[in-house]
C-alpha cells in the first residue's frame, strides 16, 4: 500500500507523468538534458524529475563517460520491476499463470485453443479499433494500414517501432515490451507462439494474404521481438 501511494504521488505531477511516458515510448537511455530540451525546463528541474522516478523503482539509472571528458553523465531507462495499482489488492498475474498452466494441461487441444483464441483476440481488437476510427479497410492506403496497425498494437501495451520497406512489400517492426512477459518466463514457446497469433489475428484484418515470421526475442536477452511482415 506504502508503495502504491508513493507511485500515485510522483505520477500526480502532469511534467513527470509526460516525463515518463517520453521514456517509455523512446526504447533507449536518455540524459538529464535531453529531457531538459525536450520539455523546456532547467536541467535541475529535469534531474529532480528523473530522480523522482527512480526512487519509485519506475526508472534505473547508471553513470557513463561521454567519451568528451569530463565527468560521467548519467542515463536514465525504464526499469523492467512491474508497478501495479490495486485496490483492494488482486493477483491477475497469479491467476494467469493458474489458468495458462490449466489450459496446457490439456496437452494438444489445450494448446491449439490458446492460439485459435489469441488469433481471435487480435481480430477483435483490430476491428474495435477500426470502427472506433470509421473507416473502411479497402480505401485505405497501405501507409495508413500501417499506422492504424501501431496504433492497435500500442492500445495492447506493446510498445511497437513500424518501418515500411521501400517497394511497400513488406514491414518491420520491433516490440518493445511484451505485456505477458511475467507468464513467458515459465512457458516462452507457448507465450511466444500465442502472442504471433494474436499479431497475426490483428494484422489479417488490414492484410489478408499477409506472412508473419519472427527473428530476435526479448526472451533471448534481446532489446526487443523483432517481426518481418509480408503483404
Amino acid at each position: 500500500m506504502e508503495q502504491a501511494l508513493k507511485i500515485t504521488g510522483v505520477l500526480s505531477d502532469p511534467t513527470r507523468y509526460y516525463i515518463y511516458k517520453y521514456i517509455s515510448q523512446k526504447h533507449s537511455y536518455v540524459t538529464v538534458q535531453e529531457i531538459a530540451d525536450e520539455f523546456d525546463i532547467h536541467p535541475n528541474v529535469a534531474r529532480l524529475h528523473l530522480s523522482k522516478l527512480e526512487d519509485v523503482h519506475m526508472l534505473k539509472s547508471e553513470t557513463k563517460k561521454t567519451g568528451k571528458g569530463g565527468r560521467p553523465s548519467r542515463l536514465y531507462v525504464l526499469s523492467e520491476d512491474v508497478i501495479q495499482l490495486q485496490f483492494p489488492f488482486r493477483d491477475y498475474q497469479l491467476l494467469a499463470r493458474i489458468a495458462f498452466n490449466s489450459l496446457l494441461s490439456l496437452g494438444a487441444a489445450g494448446e491449439k485453443a490458446l492460439y485459435e483464441t489469441g488469433k481471435q483476440f487480435g481480430a477483435e481488437l483490430m476491428q474495435q479499433h477500426i470502427q472506433r476510427l470509421n473507416v473502411s479497410e479497402d480505401a485505405l492506403t497501405v501507409e495508413q494500414k500501417v499506422q492504424i496497425a501501431k496504433e492497435a498494437f500500442s492500445t495492447a501495451g506493446l510498445s511497437p517501432a513500424f518501418e515500411l520497406s521501400a517497394d511497400g512489400t513488406k514491414i518491420f517492426y520491433d516490440v518493445h515490451n511484451c505485456p505477458f512477459k511475467e507468464v513467458a518466463v515459465h512457458h516462452p514457446t507457448e507465450i511466444c507462439n500465442m502472442h504471433g497469433d494474436m499479431m497475426k489475428g490483428i494484422f489479417e484484418i488490414l492484410f489478408p494474404n499477409m506472412e508473419l515470421t519472427r527473428n530476435d526475442s526479448l526472451l533471448d536477452g534481446c532489446k526487443s521481438c523483432n517481426y518481418k511482415l509480408t503483404i
